[in-house]
């Protein structure tokens, strides 16, 4: 395969060689006419935390290698090339099967399993207080236990790579000693903690905040609270949700200030309701209403979230906008960024890298991304129109 398009960094006109599965050359190249009539070429996006798609989500008892297919494909679309398929705070049972589910599909499907990087698990391991909890299942909530997670890795054939918990629980600790211990990278999250078990989580081995700025108290005192203490905590990276409704500009631009884009990880939170028409859904986890300007939230109200209906793409060019950073920044926040954190190969636009790219144009004055094209492990899995 040969592609001809510019540079998400510089938009230099580049000829990229693919032969396999792997970029083979990135050479200088000129196009007959107006460079800008190219697409730009970017490495593919990585999200950390997707939840599923159209009605499937992945923390579901029920969950089947089909359905996991079904949900992740839909992220071609944003440019997507790897993703953590995340289950939130469920029974034992939930999870299990959930990631079981996810484990057969990649066994079954050698593409996906190139797609699948690992899985996050947020929760259940979580604060259980209204706010911090937010929409997780209050009955699901429960203390760290170090032979159930051990199940759950298990059955998920080894691919938790991610999980979050939160500090306070009893044992939250010694838990991420050990879980840090066995390769796996540990998020603080969903969170009512004090700045001393924060620091005890990062002395631990925690290295990421999730969706900061979201599963919290609606009211917190000026300071100190939760929040000002993941943000002041070097050692901490900061996940954000920057869909346009998780955070207002104002706070997505002080968090990627404070941490520098490098230190930020973008993701788009998709629910497992993202894709479906407005209306009220309803599952084992509860109910929930998809509003008609995109918004998730749990059904009867319409100002606490559920998870979000965005794709990465648009989450991306929104940190452009909202925190003035550059393409190419935004980019790597969503890729190359969580690569590096959680320890995975990182993709590059040069000779050797594994060919997971994608070709867009800008669309309009706001900088959005028309994904033309995604290519996963030098194979197109999607093309526009």
């Amino acid at each position: 395969m040969q592609l001809h398009a510019r540079r998400y960094d510089n938009h230099e006109p580049v000829r990229i060689d693919i032969d396999g599965e792997r970029i083979a050359a990135v050479t200088p190249a000129t196009p007959d006419g107006d460079a800008s009539a190219w697409p730009i070429v970017a490495p593919g996006l990585f999200d950390l935390q997707i939840n599923g798609y159209g009605g499937v989500w992945f923390s579901d008892e029920e969950l089947t290698p089909a359905k996991v297919v079904a949900a992740v494909e839909p992220y071609f679309r944003f440019g997507v090339t790897r993703l953590f398929p995340t289950l939130i705070t469920n029974s034992f049972a939930g999870l299990a099967g959930g990631l079981a589910a996810i484990r057969g599909a990649c066994e079954q499907q050698s593409w996906l399993e190139k797609v699948v990087a690992g899985c996050h698990v947020e929760g259940p391991y979580l604060s259980g207080e209204d706010g911090p909890r937010g929409a997780h299942p209050k009955q699901h909530i429960r203390d760290p236990a170090w032979d159930e997670f051990q199940r759950l890795q298990d059955a998920a054939g080894g691919r938790i790579k991610l999980f979050t918990i939160a500090p306070e629980k009893t044992g939250a600790a010694e838990f991420i000693r050990r879980a840090v211990a066995s390769g796996v990278t540990i998020s603080i999250g969903h969170t009512a903690a004090n700045g001393d078990q924060i620091r005890a989580a990062v002395n631990a081995g925690a290295t990421l905040s999730t969706h900061l700025g979201n599963g919290a108290h609606a009211v917190l005192p000026r300071h100190p609270n939760y929040i000002w203490e993941q943000l002041g905590e070097p050692r901490l990276a900061a996940c954000i949700i920057s869909d346009g409704h998780h955070l207002p500009p104002s706070v997505v631009s002080s968090i990627v200030r404070a941490k520098t884009p490098r230190k930020t990880v973008i993701t788009c939170d998709a629910s497992g309701w993202a894709g479906c028409a407005p209306g009220v859904y309803e599952n084992k986890l509860g109910k929930v209403e998809v509003l008609d300007d995109g918004r998730i939230v749990p059904a009867g109200q319409r100002t606490l979230l559920a998870g979000s209906g965005s794709g990465t793409d648009v989450c991306v060019t929104n940190a452009v906008r909202f925190a003035g950073v550059s393409l190419r920044e935004a980019i790597d926040m969503a890729g190359l960024f969580p690569s590096r954190l959680v320890g995975l190969p990182e993709i590059a636009l040069r000779p050797g890298s594994r060919a997971d790219l994608f070709l867009f144009r800008t669309r309009d004055a706001s900088g959005g991304m028309l994904i033309e094209k995604t290519i996963v492990a030098g194979e197109v899995r999607y093309r526009h129109g």
